[in-house]
């Protein structure tokens, strides 16, 4: 198997544990996201921790920018081993029953349109290496009447939808790949992460999530882990 991994949607919290989790265990790291300064801050991590490591700056939520970004970390890392898809689209369509059908189309522009371009562009190489997609998720997405009462309340049901769509939609890749021997595996969320902007105080470990997705990784087995 490939030794690389792409993380979209690099920032604080999950995809910093991420990447230096798998950077540990020897992988090289490309790190994605829009910001060109968070991206070399986090190039700079690593390398000190002795990870080789690219930075490229892409928009998640178009095509074209995000299938540019997985060829170039191809070409600079070699063949794609493992995707993590960790790129939130922000709180669009707050409340779907004012919310304008731009708006609303908006929501799926990372949690789907994006998710499915980069898989897309990274296909090759995970068929040829047996490689995987590890999604985030949040809790959002859950289909409880509490959890729907929760982001109404929170004016987050753009964000609901999406996680909603994506929690299918790796259900639907893991379905569709399988055959190919390509893992796919999602972890739901539940709670803010310590480091980031939604945790005011305390929060969960980026490092227990990542542990998590490393344990579905290694194990390649059941699609679905939660953290709380």
């Amino acid at each position: 198997m490939s030794k690389s991994i792409v993380v979209v949607g690099f920032g604080p919290g999950i995809s910093t544990a991420v990447a230096d989790k798998f950077g540990a265990e020897g992988f090289s790291v490309a790190l994605v996201a829009r910001s060109q300064e968070r991206l070399d801050a986090g190039v700079a991590a690593l390398k000190a921790k002795g990870v080789t490591a690219a930075a490229f700056a892409a928009d998640a939520g178009r095509p074209d920018s995000i299938r540019q970004a997985i060829g170039d970390a191809r070409a600079a890392l070699g063949p794609i081993g493992v995707l993590h898809w960790n790129a939130y689209g922000g709180a669009e369509a707050p409340d779907l029953l004012t919310a304008g059908s731009e708006a609303v189309g908006g929501v799926f522009d990372v949690a789907v349109v994006g998710l499915l371009a980069a898989v897309q562009e990274a296909l090759p190489d995970l068929k040829a290496d047996k490689g995987a997609v590890l999604v985030t998720n949040g809790a959002f997405g859950d289909l409880t009447p509490q959890m729907d009462d929760y982001a109404i309340a929170l004016k987050a049901m753009g964000v609901a939808l999406a996680n909603a769509a994506k929690h299918k939609l790796v259900g639907l890749l893991s379905a569709r790949l399988k055959g190919d021997g390509v893992y796919i595996g999602e972890v739901v969320v539940a709670g803010a992460v310590k480091g980031t902007a939604w945790a005011s105080d305390g929060g969960i470990e980026g490092a227990t999530i990542a542990n998590r997705f490393w344990e579905l990784y290694q194990g390649r087995g059941e699609i679905r882990g939660r953290v709380s």
